[in-house]
């Protein structure tokens, strides 16, 4: 079930009702999500936390509720569960073990930001946080160098100056992006410009709250024509390589077929 992301008028009225007939809610923090209900003037039957270090736990408990035909909601801190939040582990166990499933829509800070950014919307690549070293930050770094579709990225206050150093070293400092803050609260903003305005931005200030980024894809590859691979052929040629050779290694360098450097190559 999604709740507010900022906004406390955000939550629905489909919401307020599925959490007022609740049997137990799951939630990352019973202080917030008791707030919440508090500000709907719900009285939850029951509250569990459901963490990233508690969920697998809850699985028993919980599956054990629904086969007594008891409603269970799960909600996150703030917009919808499984994004990057706890609940995913908890979703997939109920629908293996045959029981219904209904999503209760509400807000996603990466849709809004998606939308407000400006950037193509219509294909996009969630990558939520990034891994925090290693090469699995590594490789994921590397994928959105080459991802064509706008990438949307979440990151915490403290860390985001060293991610926008990390993709601008990796993408190049002219890649468009869009740094989104504080969504749907009063003061919501929205910077916009390249890689190396953003680290320049990240220094300037202090970063505060959640944040989302929006990163235009990468640029369509330049058309390789005959005329490019031609000299590429004659510069290997020239430091000695063979026929065979040179039609490899062009074929390798420019990313196109063989055949067609072959082709050129014997004509």
């Amino acid at each position: 079930m999604g709740t507010p992301i900022g906004n406390l008028g955000d939550l629905t009225p489909r919401a307020i009702e599925t959490l007022a007939a609740a049997d137990l809610v799951c939630c990352e923090d019973t202080r917030r999500t008791g707030r919440l209900l508090q500000h709907a003037g719900i009285r939850a039957a029951a509250l569990r936390v459901v963490n990233d270090h508690t969920e697998d736990g809850a699985v028993g408990d919980v599956l054990a509720r629904l086969g007594r035909g008891e409603v269970v909601a799960v909600v996150s801190d703030a917009g919808m569960p499984g994004i990057s939040d706890p609940g995913e582990r908890l979703v997939a166990a109920a629908a293996e073990a045959g029981f219904t499933i209904e999503v209760v829509p509400g807000p996603s800070a990466a849709i809004s930001a998606l939308v407000a950014s400006g950037l193509p919307a219509g294909r996009f690549a969630f990558e939520g946080f990034l891994p925090r070293k290693g090469s699995g930050r590594t490789e994921r770094l590397a994928a959105i160098v080459g991802e064509r579709r706008t990438v949307v990225l979440y990151e915490a206050p403290h860390r985001v100056a060293r991610t926008l150093a990390d993709l601008a070293a990796s993408c190049g400092g002219d890649r468009r992006i869009v740094l989104a803050r504080e969504l749907t609260k009063l003061h919501e903003e929205h910077w916009r410009g390249t890689l190396a305005g953003a680290v320049q931005h990240a220094a300037d200030v202090e970063p505060r709250g959640e944040y989302v980024l929006v990163l235009d894809g990468a640029p369509e590859p330049a058309e390789v024509t005959d005329g490019d691979i031609a000299a590429a052929l004659a510069q290997a040629r020239a430091a000695g390589a063979s026929t065979r050779d040179a039609v490899t290694e062009v074929a390798a360098d420019l990313g196109v077929a063989k055949r067609r450097v072959y082709a050129l190559a014997t004509s």
